[in-house]
């Protein structure tokens, strides 16, 4: 077997790859794709905080015992679900770069039966917009219940909950979360300016 047979890709031919792949699409200004490279920035630390405290079990989070696992099926770890949880959420995070990406409006080479064709507007807003709406509402309510030292149901939390805001480690978790309220006001903004743009395409 040659060299060039097992070659790995070099850096440079990486980073080629991914510019190419995630150039900006004519006509999107500079703050919507600042606003779009910053809805996956705004989502990684609580993704990190999640694997530190429950996959890694670092001493960040009070130990929640043996209801730790909630509802989750016995086949699932609480530690794997939490990890497939935080990879989800970034992926989901990242789509907001396809919109102001060529990808987001031209289907890759790499997507079957759909390379090269045009990405119906609609197929790309009404999520964005749903999606927008639902993080919004969703995450103002999180952080609004916890600023008033409740949960997301409204109950009053109680001294053993597994994070106690008063403490180091409840700040810390404070500040992994409040970026989500961003999320979707953020990916609202870039939906709308997606919107526009393919509408004056047209």
């Amino acid at each position: 077997m040659t060299d060039s047979a097992i070659a790995v890709p070099r850096p440079g031919r990486v980073r080629a790859a991914w510019a190419a792949a995630h150039a900006p699409a004519a006509g999107v200004p500079r703050w919507a794709r600042t606003a779009a490279f910053a809805v996956p920035l705004a989502v990684l630390p609580s993704s990190l905080w999640r694997i530190a405290a429950v996959a890694l079990h670092l001493p960040i989070i009070r130990d929640a015992g043996s209801d730790a696992s909630g509802n989750l099926p016995p086949w699932l770890p609480i530690e794997l679900y939490v990890v497939l949880l935080s990879v989800v959420s970034e992926l989901l995070a990242f789509t907001a770069v396809g919109l102001v990406s060529t990808w987001g409006e031209v289907f890759p080479r790499w997507v079957p039966f759909l390379r090269g064709r045009r990405v119906p507007t609609l197929a790309a807003v009404v999520p964005g917009a749903i999606g927008a709406t639902v993080l919004t509402v969703l995450w103002t309510w999180a952080v609004g219940m916890l600023a008033f030292g409740r949960d997301l149901a409204g109950d009053r939390l109680t001294a053993d909950a597994p994070v106690n805001f008063e403490t180091w480690q409840g700040v810390l978790a404070v500040v992994a979360y409040v970026p989500l309220v961003a999320w979707g006001p953020l990916l609202g903004a870039v939906t709308l300016a997606y919107c526009r743009r393919r509408a004056q395409g047209a």
